[in-house]
C-alpha cells in the first residue's frame, strides 16, 4: 500500500517547466480612439486597421489539415471594452442549425463562434464568450485549464447578423466584466468555430482532437500594443424586488404573500480580486433540477445554479473528487434562509489565487434548528507549467446553541471543521493530468479515522486514455458542507481505452472501454466490485454508438431497499453479483428532429432482473422553438416481497425564445417513483443587460390519486447598476 501512494508522487514530480505550445500564434490588438456600434457589420474604420486571425485547424472530424470552413477574426479595444468580430463564412448555402435563441446554449447542437480568454496567461482560469448563428449569447467562466462554468454570468453586449455566404458576430465586452493582472500586455486567445452542417469544429490555433477547443493550454497569444486600461472604480449594485404566493396543499395552510427585497454587490479590490457582497438573497427564479429515478444507495448529487455561488466557484467547489467534495455550496441555505454573506475572489498576481467566503443563515425555531455561519478559505499557488498546489479550510459553527436545551428537538452538530491540502498536476501539453490529496475533518467526540487520501493519473494522447485513481475515506470522516456520500472504504479504480481510426469509412473512429471499480473495507476485504466493457462508435455524421456489458458485485452495509421506494430492505452483509448489457445511439444533430436511445438489461439484487430503456427526442422550429422529451422506463422484477415494480420518469420541455432576450420555458415532469408530478413555468425577459425581469410559476401533484400537493408563483426583478 505504501508503493500505491508513492506512485502518484514519483509522476507527479516528472512534471516540469515548458514553454506555451502555441506561443507562435499571435494576434495583436490595437486601441482604436473611432467608435464602433455593434450592429453585425463590418463598416467602421476602426476594423480596417486591425490585424486578423485566418486560416483555422479543423479539430474534429480530425486534426490533421486545416479547416474546411473559413472564419476571420479582428479585435480592438478602448478605455472601456474590448471588440470582437468574427466573419464566420459558409461552405454550404442554406440556413444555419441552432436549438433557439436561448443564452448558454448547447455547444455540440448550435453553429456557433466563441471564443476563450486566458487574461492572466496562466493556462489555468479564463472566460468564454460567443454566440450561436441566430445570435443567442454564450458567457462562462473557465478554470483547470478547459472546464467551462456556463451558469457564470456578466454584462456584455453582441449582434449577429447573417448574409447569403456568411454571417458575423460582433460583440464590446467591458474590462469591468473581466479579471485580469495589471500591466500585463501579454493574454492567452483562442478562437473556435462549430459548423454542423459540414459536421465540422475549428480552432484558430491547432489543437489534438483528444481534447476541447477550451483547453487553455493551447491557446495563442494576443499582444497589446500597450497594458490594458485598469478597469478602475468597478462597483455594481444588482437589488431585486418579488412579490409572490404560495399554499401548501398537503398542510391545508392559509396562502403564503411574499414581498421581499434583496441586493448583491460586486467590488473590484483590484483588477483581478472581486468582493461579492449578498443580503437577503433569493433563488426563486433558478431553473429547477432535473428529476432521476433513484435507485442508488447512497445521496446523489445536483449540481449549485445559484449565481453568487458562481463566480471562481472552481476555487471552493472543485477540492477533491466528484464524490469527496470538503466543500459543497448547496449545503449552505438548505432549507432555511440565508441572511448575508461575503466573498473575496480572484488572483492576487500570476501565481496566487485566494478565495474567502462567509454565509450566515437563519435559525428555524420549528425544528431547533440555531442560527449558523459557514466559512471557507482557499489559497491556491501555481507550480510549474500548469499545475498547482491548494490549501482549504472549511467550518461550520453553531452559534448560541445548546443541544441539550429541548431535548424534543434533533440535535445538530455545534461545529464541523475540514482542512485540506491538494496537489493538481497538468502538464504543458495536456496529455498528463492528475490529482494528489488529503484531508482531515473535525467533529465534536471524532477523534479516530477522521482522515481521507485520494490520488488519480491519467495520460490521454490521441489514441489512449490510461488512468488510475484510488481514494480512501476514513470511519469517522464528516463533511457537513460537502458532498462525501460514502465513508469508511477504499477504492481502486483503473481505465483503458483506445481509438482505431479507419480511412475511407463512415466510421470515424472506434474502440473498447475497460473501466474497473473496487470498494475494500479497511481490512483490504472487498465490499463491491464493478467491470465494465464498453465498445464505441463515432460516426463521421457524429452519431455515436456504444455497447457494452458490465458485471457488479455487492456485499451491503447497511439494509437497503432495491427499489428506494419505501419497502422491505435487503439485510446487512447479504452479497449480491448479477451481469448485464446494454447499448445507446445518439444521432447525428444536423437534422431538426434528433434522437438519442439506450437500453439496460439483466441482473439486479437478490438474484431479480432488471430493464432499462430511456428515450431523448428533441425537435427544433429554428430558432424560435425548441421541443424535447426525456423518458425512461425501469421494470424490476425480484422476489418477494418486492415482486414486479416499473417506475416511469417522464419530462417534456418546451422552450420558446423569440428575441435573444425574452424567454419562455415550460418543463413538466412526472417521477412515479417519487409519485410526484411537476410543472415549472419560467418567463424570463433581460431588458438591459444582465438585468432580468421574472415570472416563475411551481405547481407539485400526487399521482396515485391526482391531488394538488403545492402552488406558488413569483414575480421579481433585478437591476445591474454599474458606478
Amino acid at each position: 500500500m505504501k508503493n500505491l501512494l508513492l506512485l502518484p508522487i514519483f509522476l507527479f514530480s516528472l512534471c516540469s517547466f515548458a514553454q506555451k505550445i502555441n506561443s507562435s500564434y499571435q494576434l495583436h490588438i490595437k486601441k482604436t480612439t473611432s467608435p464602433i456600434q455593434i450592429d453585425g457589420e463590418m463598416n467602421e474604420l476602426a476594423w480596417k486597421n486591425t490585424d486578423s486571425a485566418a486560416d483555422f485547424f479543423m479539430v474534429i472530424p480530425m486534426d490533421t489539415s486545416r479547416a474546411r470552413v473559413k472564419t476571420t477574426v479582428r479585435m480592438a479595444y478602448d478605455n472601456k471594452k474590448i471588440y470582437i468580430l468574427a466573419t464566420c463564412y459558409l461552405k454550404n448555402p442554406g440556413p444555419y442549425m441552432v436549438e433557439s435563441l436561448r443564452r448558454d446554449f448547447n455547444f455540440t447542437k448550435n453553429d456557433n463562434f466563441i471564443f476563450f480568454i486566458d487574461s492572466f496567461d496562466d493556462l489555468t482560469n479564463g472566460f468564454t464568450f460567443g454566440a450561436n448563428a441566430a445570435g443567442a449569447q454564450w458567457d462562462g467562466s473557465e478554470y483547470n485549464g478547459s472546464v467551462v462554468d456556463l451558469s457564470w454570468d456578466n454584462k456584455w453586449v453582441s449582434k449577429v447578423k447573417s448574409y447569403s455566404d456568411k454571417w458575423i458576430f460582433e460583440a464590446a465586452i467591458p474590462f469591468t466584466s473581466l479579471r485580469y493582472k495589471k500591466g500585463i500586455t501579454k493574454w492567452g486567445i483562442n478562437f473556435s468555430r462549430m459548423d454542423i452542417k459540414v459536421a465540422e469544429k475549428s480552432s484558430w490555433t491547432p489543437i489534438p482532437r483528444q481534447f476541447t477547443t477550451s483547453s487553455l493550454a493551447y491557446t495563442g497569444t494576443l499582444v497589446w500594443d500597450e497594458a490594458p486600461p485598469e478597469s478602475g472604480g468597478n462597483i455594481s449594485i444588482i437589488p431585486y424586488a418579488l412579490t409572490g404566493v404560495s399554499k401548501d396543499y398537503d398542510r391545508s395552510t392559509p396562502s403564503k404573500y411574499r414581498k421581499d427585497i434583496g441586493a448583491d454587490a460586486k467590488i473590484a479590490l483590484t483588477s483581478s480580486l472581486n468582493l461579492d457582497m449578498t443580503i437577503n438573497p433569493d433563488f426563486s427564479q433558478v431553473e429547477v433540477d432535473k428529476q432521476v429515478t433513484n435507485l442508488d444507495r447512497f445521496e446523489l448529487l445536483f449540481p449549485e445554479r445559484r449565481q453568487f455561488f458562481l463566480e471562481n466557484a472552481d476555487l471552493f467547489a472543485n477540492f477533491g473528487y466528484t464524490n469527496i467534495r470538503p466543500f459543497f455550496s448547496r449545503r449552505i441555505g438548505l432549507g432555511v434562509p440565508i441572511n448575508f454573506g461575503a466573498r473575496v475572489s480572484g488572483n492576487l498576481d500570476k501565481n496566487w489565487r485566494i478565495g474567502i467566503m462567509d454565509m450566515k443563515t437563519k435559525a428555524d425555531p420549528k425544528i431547533g434548528l440555531p442560527d449558523q455561519n459557514f466559512t471557507v478559505v482557499a489559497l491556491q499557488r501555481r507550480l510549474f507549467a500548469r499545475s498547482n498546489i491548494r490549501l482549504m479550510f472549511v467550518n461550520k459553527q453553531s452559534l448560541q446553541y445548546d443541544p441539550k436545551k429541548d431535548s424534543t428537538k434533533p440535535t445538530y452538530s455545534l461545529y464541523n471543521r475540514n482542512l485540506g491540502l491538494e496537489y493538481n498536476l497538468a502538464s504543458a501539453n495536456n496529455f498528463l493530468t492528475g490529482k494528489a490529496m488529503v484531508l482531515k475533518s473535525f467533529s465534536p467526540g471524532k477523534v479516530d479515522g477522521d482522515f481521507v487520501h485520494a490520488a488519480n493519473l491519467q495520460y490521454t494522447n490521441k489514441k489512449w486514455i490510461i488512468s488510475w485513481q484510488h481514494e480512501m475515506v476514513g470511519k469517522n470522516y464528516q463533511a457537513e458542507v460537502g458532498y462525501v456520500p460514502r465513508n469508511n472504504y477504499i477504492k481502486l479504480n483503473p481505465q483503458i481505452s483506445h481509438l482505431f481510426f479507419p480511412k475511407k469509412s463512415k466510421v470515424l473512429s472506434h474502440g473498447p472501454v475497460f473501466i474497473s471499480t473496487f470498494f475494500f473495507n479497511k481490512n483490504f476485504n472487498r465490499t463491491d466490485n464493478e467491470v465494465v466493457l464498453v465498445y464505441k462508435f463515432n460516426l463521421r455524421t457524429q452519431a455515436i454508438i456504444d455497447t457494452w456489458v458490465a458485471h457488479d458485485y455487492v456485499e451491503l452495509l447497511r439494509p437497503f431497499d432495491p427499489t428506494n421506494s419505501g419497502n422491505a430492505r435487503l439485510a446487512t452483509g447479504t452479497q449480491h453479483k448479477w451481469n448485464a448489457w446494454g447499448a445507446s445511439y445518439t444521432s447525428k444533430p444536423q437534422k431538426l428532429f434528433t434522437y438519442a436511445f439506450a437500453s439496460r438489461y439483466g441482473g439486479y439484487y437478490a438474484n431479480g432482473n432488471r430493464l432499462f430503456l430511456s428515450a431523448d427526442l428533441g425537435y427544433r422550429f429554428q430558432p424560435f422553438v425548441n421541443i424535447t422529451l426525456n423518458a425512461n422506463y425501469n421494470h424490476i422484477n425480484l422476489p418477494k416481497p418486492w415482486g414486479q415494480t416499473r417506475f416511469w420518469l417522464v419530462g417534456p420541455r418546451i422552450d420558446v425564445t423569440l428575441t435573444n432576450t425574452f424567454f419562455f420555458t415550460t418543463f413538466i415532469q412526472y417521477n412515479e417513483q417519487q409519485k410526484n408530478l411537476n410543472l415549472n413555468t419560467r418567463l424570463q425577459w433581460r431588458y438591459k443587460p444582465a438585468s432580468d425581469f421574472f415570472i416563475v410559476y411551481t405547481d407539485n401533484y400526487y399521482t396515485d390519486p391526482l391531488f394538488v400537493r403545492n402552488r406558488a408563483l413569483v414575480v421579481k426583478i433585478t437591476y445591474w447598476w454599474n458606478k
